[in-house]
C-alpha cells in the first residue's frame, strides 16, 4: 500500500491497537480522554498518537493537524465508530474525520483503506458469542481486571482483513465514503465470525 494512507477499522478492544499496529505503519487517531489514562495515555503519546476532541467547533483545527501529519509522510489509523463494542457487530461510522480524505497527493487524493478486525478463535477453537467478553473491552469494564483475565485465557486468534482501498473522488461526499467503508468492514466482520473467509 502506498504511503501516506488513511486506514479505517472497526473497534472491539484495546487489543486492536497492537494487532493492527503490528501490520500497519501509521499514526493512530484517538479521543482526547485517552491521553489521561494511566499507562495507555503515556504509551499513546510515545507512539505520536493524534488526540482529537469530539467538539465539532474544533473540527477545522483537527483537520489541519491531520493534514500536517500526512504532509510529513505519516499514514493515519482511525477507529471511526468512536468507541469499542462487544465484537459481534459494527457501530455506525462517524464521518467527520473522513474529511482527512480530502488531502491531495499528486491530484490522486488520499487512499482510504478499510480494515476488518475479527477475534475468532481461542486456543484454536472458534469463539461463540458467550466468550466474546474475554477479548472485547467495552462499556464500564475495568481495564486492569479485563486484561488480567485475558492473560490467563489462552491463545487468541484474530483475523485482519484488508478490503480494496478507495478514494474520496469516487464518492459524492465524505459521508458516502464513510458509509461505504462501514459496509465493507461490517460485511467482513460478519463473514469472519461466520467462518466464511
Amino acid at each position: 500500500m502506498e504511503s501516506p494512507t488513511f486506514f479505517v477499522a472497526n473497534h472491539t478492544s484495546y487489543l486492536d491497537i497492537p494487532a493492527l499496529g503490528s501490520l500497519v505503519d501509521g499514526t493512530f487517531i484517538a479521543k482526547s480522554e485517552i491521553k489521561s489514562w494511566p499507562m495507555f495515555g503515556t504509551l499513546c503519546s510515545l507512539q505520536r498518537t493524534i488526540f482529537i476532541d469530539r467538539d465539532w467547533r474544533k473540527a477545522r483545527a483537527q483537520r489541519k493537524q491531520l493534514y500536517k501529519r500526512l504532509d510529513d509522510g505519516d499514514s493515519l489509523i482511525l477507529f471511526p465508530e468512536g468507541t469499542s463494542n462487544n465484537g459481534t457487530f459494527t457501530r455506525r461510522f462517524k464521518s467527520a474525520l473522513f474529511s482527512a480524505a480530502d488531502w491531495n497527493l499528486d491530484n490522486q487524493g488520499l487512499a482510504v483503506q478499510p480494515i476488518t478486525i475479527a477475534y475468532t478463535r481461542l486456543n484454536d477453537i472458534v469463539i461463540g458469542r458467550r466468550l466474546r467478553p474475554l477479548f472485547a473491552w467495552y462499556g464500564d469494564m475495568v481495564m486492569f481486571d479485563h486484561f488480567w483475565t485475558l492473560l490467563g485465557s489462552g491463545s487468541l486468534g484474530v483475523d485482519i482483513i484488508f478490503h480494496p482501498p478507495v478514494r474520496l473522488k469516487n464518492f459524492g461526499s465524505r459521508k458516502e465514503l464513510s458509509r461505504h467503508c462501514e459496509r465493507r468492514v461490517s460485511n467482513g466482520l460478519s463473514d469472519a465470525l461466520a467462518g466464511r473467509l
